[in-house]
């Protein structure tokens, strides 16, 4: 089994495809690498060489026994681009893996060229976390499966995508399943999100920004994409009429569009 590093030689799962410029995928809470979807990477491989890593403790990499914070999530991070042999590269993270991704370009600035920010926030006083989230965790949290699923598939995606797509819900399911992501690990994963805040820093990113949100997103509401371009300079922002938590599994070839557009601006 091949695996990319973390820091302190941690394991990490991950998956590669595609060709061009160097791109990191960073997903969120309870979500690895196959959560990305096959419409997605299929959109960007001819432009990207595309790395999806899992965070601490997902899948088959080695397991996380202690607590964390965002900052050590983006420690990971960069490791794994050095592990790659990447000097640096283009950023696409998801909710908490957009927080990862803000931690990053902070932390690491040499090892990032841009950055891509999906439907996350930047905590702090101003940031609003809606009851679904909790929700979601919370059913995560009883080991129903059936339960947390239910409640995943209700909160990350719209409800005119649950009508629209044939078999939306076991789409959920299968991709959901896919991978191991023990309960302990989202409960740490919650306690660092909860703990994020870059408010009174982001002013110093200095690369390009691009902030991507579904309109209808229960988890994360859309207010917290208009307060990250307001403290991201020259930050684009583009919202995604009537999409849920995951924007991208609604509309992949919009999103490939605007990360390609991002990557070559």
């Amino acid at each position: 089994m091949d695996f990319v590093t973390g820091t302190g030689g941690r394991r990490l799962d991950y998956v590669r495809r595609g060709r061009g410029a160097p791109l990191l995928l960073i997903q969120g809470m309870a979500a690895h690498h196959e959560m990305w979807g096959d419409e997605l990477l299929s959109a960007l491989e001819d432009r990207f060489d595309i790395v999806a890593y899992d965070h601490r403790g997902i899948g088959r990499g080695d397991r996380a026994e202690e607590p964390f914070t965002v900052a050590e999530l983006a420690d990971d991070a960069a490791a794994v681009i050095a592990s790659l042999g990447w000097s640096d590269a283009h950023v696409f993270g998801i909710s908490l893996g957009g927080m990862v991704t803000q931690e990053l370009a902070l932390r690491h600035p040499a090892v990032v060229r841009s950055i891509a920010l999906g439907s996350t926030w930047a905590g702090g006083l101003g940031g609003v976390i809606s009851e679904t989230s909790r929700r979601m965790v919370e059913a995560i949290a009883t080991r129903d499966v059936e339960h947390g699923l239910r409640t995943g598939f209700e909160a990350n995606l719209s409800a005119r995508y649950a009508a629209e797509v044939p078999g939306a819900s076991e789409i959920y399911r299968r991709r959901a399943l896919s991978v191991k992501v023990p309960v302990p690990v989202v409960l740490m994963q919650w306690a660092a999100a909860q703990a994020h805040d870059t408010t009174a820093r982001l002013g110093a990113v200095a690369v390009p920004a691009l902030i991507l949100h579904g309109t209808a997103d229960a988890g994360i509401p859309a207010e917290n994409a208009l307060r990250l371009s307001e403290l991201l300079p020259a930050a684009r922002l583009e919202l995604f009429q009537g999409a849920g938590h995951l924007f991208w599994w609604e509309d992949p070839e919009r999103t490939a569009a605007l990360l390609i557009d991002q990557s070559t601006g």
